[in-house]
């Protein structure tokens, strides 16, 4: 089974505020007689599911370009959040999942924002005490069903530089409403967009997930 885990990306997707919303520039078009459909796509590299470069929050952190690719597929392990969880508008703990992380990937499910195409500023965000406990369990790769592993209201970004000071990899904006917890295959390779700072992915997960490993379901 495939779980497609990446927005449509159109031009009504919510971007962050301030940011490229995308929109497609159609240059030739076989409908007005041209010889072959060509279009140019304008938007930001933070675009629906989009995984961060280390350059985007580290002065020295790699670009796109130089990524490490490996951490962007393998297994990976679905988590959701307790209902006694804090919510919206707050960060997941540890003590908050529902399972144990046991996988060098972790992707954890807030529920928090729930339509890709309407920007809600009260989503949740991950501790930084999380991220240094998910570092201690050599996880790689944290992704989050949000915009951001960091609150919407956050200028110093203590999960960017828990990840940072980890060696985590992020991946945002992805969609897992409908996916059961559990463990899975993942791939969401970047771009080889050398010098930027994130890319888009075409996150996917393979599997059937739900139970195995102690997980209850969420």
């Amino acid at each position: 089974m495939i779980y497609d885990i990446s927005p449509a990306i159109r031009p009504d997707l919510a971007v962050w505020p301030g940011d490229t919303r995308p929109s497609r520039e159609v240059l030739l078009d076989m409908g007005k007689g041209d010889n072959l459909t060509l279009s140019t796509l304008h938007a930001t590299v933070h675009l629906g599911a989009h995984t961060d470069a280390p350059s985007h929050y580290t002065q020295d952190g790699a670009s796109m370009g130089e990524v490490v690719l490996d951490v962007y597929v393998g297994e990976c392990q679905v988590l959701g959040r307790r209902e006694e969880g804090g919510g919206r508008g707050t960060r997941v703990e540890m003590g908050e999942l529902l399972a144990v992380p046991d996988s060098q990937r972790v992707l954890i499910k807030t529920g928090t924002y729930p339509d890709p195409y309407n920007f809600n500023e009260d989503f949740a965000g991950l501790s930084p005490s999380l991220i240094d406990e998910l570092g201690a369990r050599g996880v790689k790769l944290v992704g989050i069903d949000t915009p951001s592993v960091d609150l919407f209201s956050s200028k110093d970004l203590p999960a960017h530089r828990a990840c940072a000071r980890n060696g985590i990899y992020i991946l945002e904006g992805i969609v897992l409403s409908d996916v059961p917890s559990g463990h899975y295959e993942l791939i969401a390779l970047p771009l080889k967009l050398d010098g930027f700072d994130a890319s888009p992915v075409r996150a996917v997960l393979l599997g059937e997930g739900g139970g195995g490993r102690g997980e209850e379901g969420a």
